[in-house]
């Protein structure tokens, strides 16, 4: 089987549409309405005149080639689903055989939510099915885990056991969701199973020779959504060398939901461990009050729990408030903090007010915040005259962060002006030599001249 569509934008639609099937479970989908005979595909509903009684007619798009036609994205999403949701297993194998003949974009969409609904019919099927679809398979499996998991846990967890190697891959490549990261094989197993029945997941999680702590850490992680003080409670009965992801994972939960009772937990776990689920739970605080939350971290003691906190922070009070982020990021006194935070709050408000991000970035000295800053509102700037970032690209100390987003923004800038652009990446001194011709041919510029800058905006961040 060909499977040219394993780009990266596989992993953003299975991370988007495998929480969308997991959500669902399975269940019937809502009524809607369209335009076309295509979009016809919920239900027409006819009253009885007199009788009040009310007669269901459902009618299901012919195959994903219709659907595509359906205006809506989303419309679609639910198309999909219910014409999944009518095939027998049988069915569903002869349409996984099919999804190359879609459009790659259709085609990544299709396939994660059909053999999401594969997996609650015939998961051993599916799963075999993926394994012959060579890398595109390690994109899909991960969602025939969660979703036969959803339904069954206790046989995908027997599964996962018996057939390790099938889910080696999703470990190593940072978690159950490909590049993305997040959960692995054992994670995605324990959290399903934690939300039907958290005593067994919790026994099954202690049976586990390897992953034993991730998936310890879902179960009271998934517990702790609801319930912290249980969770909390859960964790007594875990490994001492278990508990330190633990800690932070029921932290942030309880953050989010009782901060003051998070607080007065924090304060019996060991003093090593103290710091990190406090940073923890100020994170969750900051979903649901995040100018709380930047009172409440001035009294954590510097370190990497306290950056770590401080960008979690600023992300979250951003999404609300942009300047107001702005000045709490200014206002710290760890440099990894402010680099860190800057990805996080930066991309908000230069949609906002590009100028008033443009002169916060002015306001610092040459040097690494600066850097950060700078990178985040080119990278992000979606408005402003590529001409016009490239200055402020060109301001950017580090060689490497530099070349990349130089890069970046003259790439840009050969879609809107070509001559212009080439005139300018020709006579730059600040581009290297072997990266002119790259951006000039619209090959892109990547790797740069050394520097510790890293990848992204401003580096990788410390955590």
């Amino acid at each position: 089987m060909k499977n040219p569509w394993i780009v990266p934008a596989a992993a953003l639609v299975l991370g988007a549409v495998g929480g969308y099937i997991s959500g669902k479970n399975g269940e019937s989908a809502g009524p809607s309405s369209g335009t076309t005979e295509a979009s016809q595909r919920t239900r027409s509903v006819s009253r009885h005149e007199g009788t009040g009684e009310t007669t269901k007619k459902t009618i299901r798009p012919a195959s994903p080639d219709q659907i595509s036609k359906i205006a809506g994205n989303s419309n679609r999403v639910q198309a999909l689903l219910e014409f999944y949701a009518g095939l027998t297993p049988e069915q569903l194998a002869e349409e996984a055989g099919k999804l190359e003949n879609l459009p790659m974009n259709e085609r990544m969409m299709a396939s994660f939510l059909l053999f999401g609904r594969w997996a609650e019919v015939d998961p051993t099927a599916a799963m075999a099915f993926s394994n012959t679809m060579g890398m595109a398979g390690g994109f899909v499996r991960p969602t025939i885990l969660q979703s036969w998991a959803s339904v069954d846990p206790a046989n995908a967890a027997k599964y996962f056991t018996q057939n390790p190697r099938e889910f080696a891959m999703m470990d190593i490549m940072g978690g159950g969701r490909g590049p993305m990261g997040g959960q692995g094989a054992s994670s995605i197993i324990a959290s399903e199973w934690a939300r039907q029945d958290p005593a067994a997941a919790l026994a099954w999680a202690n049976s586990l020779e390897k992953g034993k702590g991730q998936a310890l850490t879902a179960v009271v992680s998934e517990v702790a959504k609801t319930d912290p003080r249980k969770a909390a409670e859960m964790l007594g009965s875990m490994d001492a060398v278990d508990r330190a992801g633990a800690y932070k994972a029921v932290a942030a939960q309880y953050g989010a939901l009782d901060f003051p009772a998070a607080q007065t937990w924090i304060r019996t776990l060991p003093a090593d461990e103290q710091a990190a689920a406090m940073g923890s739970a100020l994170s969750g605080l900051s979903n649901t009050d995040p100018t709380l939350a930047a009172q409440q971290v001035k009294s954590m003691e510097a370190g990497n729990a306290k950056d770590q906190a401080i960008a979690d922070i600023a992300k979250n009070l951003g999404r609300k408030d942009p300047q107001a982020a702005a000045a709490f990021v200014k206002g710290q006194d760890s440099e990894q903090a402010q680099r860190d935070s800057m990805r996080e709050f930066m991309p908000a408000w230069t949609s906002q007010n590009p100028a008033a991000a443009l002169a916060f970035v002015s306001s610092y000295p040459a040097g690494p915040v600066h850097d950060s800053a700078a990178q985040a509102y080119v990278w992000s700037n979606n408005t402003s005259p590529p001409a016009d970032l490239i200055k402020v690209a060109e301001t950017i100390t580090d060689e490497g962060d530099r070349n990349r987003t130089m890069g970046i923004a003259a790439m840009r800038w050969m879609r809107e002006d070509p001559e212009a652009a080439k005139a300018y990446v020709n006579s730059s001194a600040s581009i290297p030599a072997e990266a002119k011709q790259r951006i000039i041919e619209g090959r892109g510029m990547w790797g740069g001249g050394g520097g510790g800058g890293g990848g992204g905006l401003g580096g990788g961040r410390g955590r």
